[in-house]
């Protein structure tokens, strides 16, 4: 897809989301010139969705920037590890977790989220996850998750939420990638879906280039124009 030295960016949707949430950022970045990929992220289970990612990027002719948001994180840490061609991992308010942790373990010494609170279980199994229901978020979806879009736009995005799977949450990391490549970490300083200070706990622990933004958890819908700046100081140029 990008013959070119100057690397793909590569977008990984995180929970309750799907890759519709980038347009910004991707518009963005295509008007710098630069390639933009955002594939979709199964949400079933780490392993499940890190291959699947693996798979997309491996595709890519050149080098590759992953960008992960919130569960995306964890899916972009554990698939990177074992692609050549990535050089760099950028972390939107997302999880980075080390080898044995869950998205659930790594915020246990923090206060609960809000997320917490306001999402819950299906009565059924979720469809081709490993076991267990799916979640979703079914109160206050603005304020948990996107606290800073506008409220038509929000509705929009809790009716066309996509689940994440129970089994995605608490499945252990096998590799963390952000050990052996350079990382760069965007806390969002009002997030109500993963503790401000659990990220910034995972961004000091990668040793990340890090950053600080005045938004929600979705801080790259609302601030398009400074998270794709953001996601360029991982290209090099």
């Amino acid at each position: 897809m990008n013959g070119s030295s100057t690397p793909t960016v590569v977008l990984v949707h995180g929970a309750f989301a799907d890759a519709s949430g980038f347009g910004g950022v991707i518009r963005e970045l295509q008007s710098a010139g630069i390639e933009v990929v955002a594939p979709p992220n199964p949400l079933r289970s780490l392993a499940f969705d890190a291959a699947a990612v693996a798979d997309a990027v491996r595709a890519v002719d050149g080098p590759v920037v992953l960008v992960g948001h919130s569960y995306g994180g964890a899916v972009i840490g554990q698939a990177s590890a074992d692609l050549d061609n990535v050089t760099g991992l950028v972390f939107l308010a997302a999880f980075g977790l080390d080898a044995g942790e869950s998205c659930a373990s790594v915020q246990g010494p923090f206060p609960p989220s809000l997320l917490a609170k306001t999402s819950t279980p299906t009565p059924y199994d979720a469809p081709g996850a490993p076991n267990g229901p799916d979640l979703y978020i079914t109160s206050q979806f603005r304020e948990t998750f996107c606290a800073d879009v506008p409220a038509d736009v929000a509705a929009v995005m809790q009716a066309t939420q996509r689940p994440l799977s129970l089994a995605a949450l608490t499945e252990n990391a096998t590799a963390a990638g952000w050990k052996t490549k350079p990382s760069w970490y965007l806390v969002s300083r009002h997030d109500n879906a993963i503790p401000p200070d659990a990220e910034r706990f995972m961004a000091q622990r990668m040793n990340a280039t890090t950053e600080e933004i005045d938004g929600s958890h979705t801080a790259f819908i609302a601030q398009p124009v400074a998270a794709a700046a953001f996601i360029r100081k991982a290209l090099g140029g």
